[in-house]
């Protein structure tokens, strides 16, 4: 069975409740449960951490033997080297998510530091970015 690992980084652990406007009302768990209903056939894992350095353990445990990874960095986006020579280093191929569409935020959002070692960078699509990223990486 395919292992398909999602690690969401700092404040979307208040998705639901944090700016609906912009990040809308679901919970993650409420959507990463139907994601796994609707993909039972592959096994999903979730991480979520408010710190950088858990993420990047996170990316060296499943680097290596998982079939691909889920990256929302969230704010780490923007600065973090650090996650970004973590996504480098490993096999694992990533494609990085971003619920709002980050090209129309502010000019400090426009700047993925961490996208350049991902197969693909997806945003503005809501939780349905997940499964984008999803399905591409079932394409592999």
């Amino acid at each position: 069975m395919l292992q398909i690992q999602i690690i969401n980084g700092p404040n979307l652990n208040i998705l639901g409740k944090r700016e609906p406007e912009i990040y809308g009302s679901e919970t993650f768990e409420d959507y990463f449960y139907r994601l796994r209903k609707k993909y039972s056939e592959v096994s999903l894992h979730y991480f979520q951490s408010n710190h950088e350095g858990d993420i990047i353990d996170k990316l060296h445990e499943v680097g290596f033997s998982y079939h691909g990874i889920i990256l929302n960095p969230a704010a780490y986006t923007h600065y973090s080297y650090a996650i970004a020579d973590a996504i480098k280093a490993i096999e694992t191929p990533v494609v990085e998510v971003h619920i709002s569409d980050i090209q129309n935020r502010e000019d400090f959002r426009k700047i993925s530091v961490t996208s350049e070692h991902c197969i693909q960078q997806i945003y503005g699509k809501g939780l349905e970015g997940y499964e984008f990223a999803l399905k591409e990486l079932l394409l592999i």
